[in-house]
């Protein structure tokens, strides 16, 4: 063996051997390369090294070069603020790139500390900058002790009682901040930071001046607290803040509006605690009408009308049930009853020590700090759309000009939900979901409602808001409240309709036809095709399809004769024909479809008639037809490209012009032609909205063009995904186009949710989790929105779904366990980590809510024991500890756990 062995080693001896192998111990058959020796060895290469060191170097190089260059432009201007934040956002990337995980936590303070070094060194180059110190402060969040941290914003506002951006951000932290946090101290809070921007904007504190826009940033603010009370459970608090500043705004003495906004307060808390009806309420005049009759000597008390007894029902439907089971059914049904404030009726002889629950009682201080006052008339119509939205009905989002912090409010799933109605592919979309949960509706998420609106005595204060508030508005004003009661009533019938409840639906439908039938018999509505629009619509859903003909046909018939130049007549008439698109299909000839029938009449300005399957059009109206739609829209994107400023709102809608010719196209030509009309107008309206949306001037990045013109490119870009989608599902059609229209349209507006929500029901179809996941990251990396990533969350959740019902179907038995696909678990942790970590994320309820309940089913639920109302569902053992931290930070609770003894016990 030995001969043998040394006889081999000679042979190979013998053949050359190619450098830099070499004989040795760990390769004495030289097979090995040397990095291979080496590695046996335990030794690592000598370049490799070498060309860590290098990399390592370079890395260092750059960094230095960069930080020198930072320097460099900050020593030449010294008061460019956005450079300063950006040198600051930096030190992150510049300190920990190419550190481990690991690492990157030792080195989390370390960085932090620089970065608080260099906000220091800019807040003293730039003292009255507040994006600088608002920078400052959330670095010190995490360094700081709390009550360091609340002295120092406390100095802050004190320093600055002018800007309502840092009073917003201030509030935010008084929000959020668990250790310090109770309703009363950030209700009292909200009064003093509008009562000190109405001092300013009065001129009444004179050391500071109003700065541009703080009267709709004071709006703001006080819409963001009435949110805060209904989600704290307080709604009587926010119910009677509304009733209060529609008095306030509406309805004030002409003798006190050159007064000072604190002086007129005290002139209005008589009126308040006088026991008068308020706004909503049996016998509500106003403010005004009570300090008249108080001149003259007070009220002829008028006979008072019989109120209807409340019905007392049985609030334990099944003492069998858990004890947390029963205490969540009746603290919803009563959150669903009680969210008016209780008022002592003096016909009965009730006085306040009657009232059982005192929370439900609200006093003049509760509200008097939180009065402002409202000059505009376009901010006084905003202030009534939010409270109309906040009791649960749909308005104009660009009228109602939501607050920044959008996420605050996301509360509700049907917000990730909305538009999957495959019954009406087209005009799902009509009524987008806002995602915020309404008044009597805020349960847990994964409860359904009992009902929809507001409940008997809701609607009655509902009808009475509209009847005391609609005389005191001008004409326009008054038939945007119109549009939205009537909307409102189709909401109700959509919702029995997909509910399945034809009993429930047939009485509804009466109730909202007898509403809607009101509304256009008064004369300034009679002519109103916007509304004709709505009550036609409303009866297509309740299957009255030839009733609705008939009034679209009149309808039309109106203003026919306006034809493409009409706004409202093409919005009408592209509903229509979508309606008639989802009823009938797709027409084996087009020139006999009554969809193309319908926009044919529209574009010859001839009137619409009734369109009947035996006519047919001639080809020559339809070429005549195309020609009218595409000069049409060339001329009204031309003028308005040549002058935005000099366009109305109304004459901004394009939307439906652009639907109609796409629709025609689709009908007539096919969908690559209809394609094409959508894209060539979202350019130039996305470009013109680019133009007049300026982000260095504060004053040009909210207005009406700006947020007019936003609104209607998103519009466009929903009807072409959903038109899209359609033709998809009905024929062969490349899925690039349709994924290429909707990653353009999600990165022009990364908020929109019915286009993410079409996006993931065309992913869902392909097993291609890789391309949804990078574009996912890429909108999330570059917006610091909240939407994205809850989209981002669904659709993972949706995929792990699958995964979990693939692995039970292969199991061949529901009962066996899942096997744990840790992959996809983990991946949605992160992203829900990702999410929180953002400035909006941390401050949205749907986003905290989401997370407890997928938590809640993975195998460890130590970390969500923290949260409430959920948590009452998910952790029932738990109760006693839930209820006593909500009754600790003062959250609303109308269901005791003594009193839900005495329940169980009767």
């Amino acid at each position: 063996m030995r001969s043998g062995y040394s006889s081999r080693i000679l042979l190979m001896s013998s053949v050359p051997i190619p450098e830099p192998v070499m004989l040795t111990l760990v390769n004495p058959l030289g097979v090995y390369d040397a990095s291979t020796a080496l590695w046996l060895q335990g030794k690592g290469q000598q370049d490799e090294v070498h060309k860590l060191d290098v990399d390592t170097e370079v890395s260092m190089s750059v960094s230095v070069r960069r930080t020198e260059e930072f320097n460099r432009q900050l020593r030449e201007q010294p008061t460019d603020t956005q450079l300063w934040i950006k040198f600051i956002s930096y030190q992150v990337r510049r300190m920990l790139d190419g550190v481990s995980a690991e690492r990157r936590r030792s080195y989390h303070r370390g960085v932090l500390e620089k970065k608080l070094s260099i906000a220091e060194r800019a807040v003293e180059t730039n003292p009255g900058c507040i994006a600088l110190q608002l920078e400052r402060l959330r670095i010190c969040q995490e360094l700081w002790e709390p009550s360091l941290l609340v002295k120092e914003w406390k100095k802050l506002v004190f320093v600055h009682p002018n800007s309502a951006p840092l009073w917003r951000e201030y509030l935010l932290f008084n929000q959020s901040y668990f250790s310090s946090f109770t309703v009363s101290k950030v209700n009292a809070a909200y009064g003093k930071c509008l009562s000190t921007l109405s001092s300013v904007q009065d001129g009444s504190m004179v050391s500071h001046p109003p700065l541009p826009g703080t009267e709709s940033h004071m709006l703001d603010i006080f819409i963001q607290q009435c949110h805060f009370l209904r989600q704290a459970g307080h709604s009587e608090k926010a119910v009677s803040l509304f009733q209060a500043m529609i008095d306030f705004t509406f309805f004030k003495p002409d003798n006190v509006r050159k007064l000072t906004t604190k002086q007129q307060v005290e002139f209005f808390e008589p009126f308040w605690d006088s026991g008068e009806a308020r706004v909503g309420e049996s016998g509500a005049r106003g403010w005004k009408a009570w300090m008249l009759q108080q001149e003259r000597g007070g009220w002829i008390q008028p006979e008072e009308d019989e109120e209807e007894e409340e019905e007392e029902v049985e609030e334990v439907k099944d003492p069998s049930q858990p004890r947390a089971e029963v205490w969540l059914d009746v603290e919803s049904s009563r959150e669903a009853a009680h969210w008016l404030p209780w008022r002592p009726d003096k016909a009965k002889g009730q006085s306040e020590e009657d009232c059982e629950d005192p929370d439900r009682q609200v006093l003049f201080d509760d509200i008097g700090p939180s009065l402002i006052c409202l000059s505009s008339p376009d901010l006084q119509l905003r202030l009534l759309l939010h409270f109309l939205s906040f009791l649960g009905l749909p308005v104009d989002p660009v009228l109602c000009a939501a607050p920044c912090q959008s996420g605050l409010l996301l509360e509700n799933l049907s917000f990730l939900t909305q538009g999957n109605d495959q019954q009406r592919p087209l005009t799902s979309h009509d009524l987008t979901d806002s995602g915020v949960s309404s008044l009597g509706h805020m349960t847990t998420l994964q409860i359904t409602r009992r009902r929809v609106g507001l409940g008997k005595q809701g609607e009655k204060f509902l009808t009475s808001v509209f009847s005391m508030v609609r005389p005191v508005l001008p004409p326009h004003h008054r038939a945007v409240l119109c549009l939205s009661w009537m909307q409102y009533e189709k909401l109700k019938v959509l919702h029995h309709l997909r509910s399945g409840n034809k009993k429930r639906l047939r009485s509804q439908g009466k109730k909202s036809k007898r509403v809607s039938k009101g509304l256009l018999k008064e004369p300034e509505n009679r002519s109103s095709l916007v509304l004709w629009r709505e009550y036609a619509h409303l009866e297509w859903l309740l299957g009255n399809t030839d009733e609705a003909r008939k009034v679209l046909a009149t309808a039309v018939g109106t203003e026919g004769t306006r034809g493409l130049s009409c706004p409202s007549l093409c919005d009408l008439c592209l509903l229509w024909s979508q309606l008639e698109l989802e009823d009938k299909g797709l027409p084996a000839e087009a020139t006999a479809s009554p969809s193309v029938m319908v926009l044919t009449q529209l574009a010859e300005a001839s009137g619409v008639a009734h369109p009947s399957s035996s006519q047919c059009l001639s080809p020559v109206s339809v070429l005549k037809a195309r020609k009218s739609y595409e000069q049409a829209l060339l001329a009204r994107l031309s003028a308005v490209e040549l002058a935005p400023e000099d366009w109305s709102g109304e004459q901004l809608r394009l939307s439906g012009l652009v639907g109609c010719y796409a629709l025609f196209q689709f009908l007539t030509v096919g969908v690559e032609a209809a394609n094409v009309v959508y894209s060539q107008a979202r350019e130039r309206m996305e470009a013109l909205h680019h133009k007049t949306n300026r982000p260095s001037d504060p004053g040009l990045t909210d207005t009406p063009l700006v947020n007019r013109l936003a609104a209607e490119s998103r519009t466009l870009a929903v009807q072409q995904a959903a038109l899209l989608r359609y033709h998809s599902s009905t024929a062969v059609f490349p899925l690039a186009t349709l994924r290429q229209t909707l990653t353009s349209a999600l990165s022009t507006w990364p908020n929109c949710a019915p286009l993410w929500t079409i996006y993931i029901q065309v992913e869902n179809r392909y097993h291609s989790a890789g391309r949804a996941r990078r574009f996912f990251h890429s909108v999330s990396r570059g917006n610091d929105s909240t939407v994205p990533r809850l989209f981002a969350i669904v659709t993972e959740q949706q995929r792990k779904q699958l995964v979990d019902a693939a692995q039970r179907s292969h199991c061949g038995h529901e009962g066996l366990p899942v096997l744990p696909e840790n992959g996809l678990g983990h991946r949605i942790c992160g992203l829900f980590e990702n999410a929180i970590a953002t400035a909006t994320g941390a401050h949205c309820p749907l986003l905290w809510r989401m997370y407890m309940h997928y938590l809640v089913r993975r195998p460890s639920t130590d970390s969500t024991r923290g949260l409430y109302m959920d948590a009452v569902k998910l952790f029932p053992e738990h109760l006693q500890q839930f209820i006593d931290v909500m009754t600790e930070k003062e959250l609303r609770l109308r269901l005791p756990l003594e009193e839900l003894e005495i329940l169980l016990e009767d």
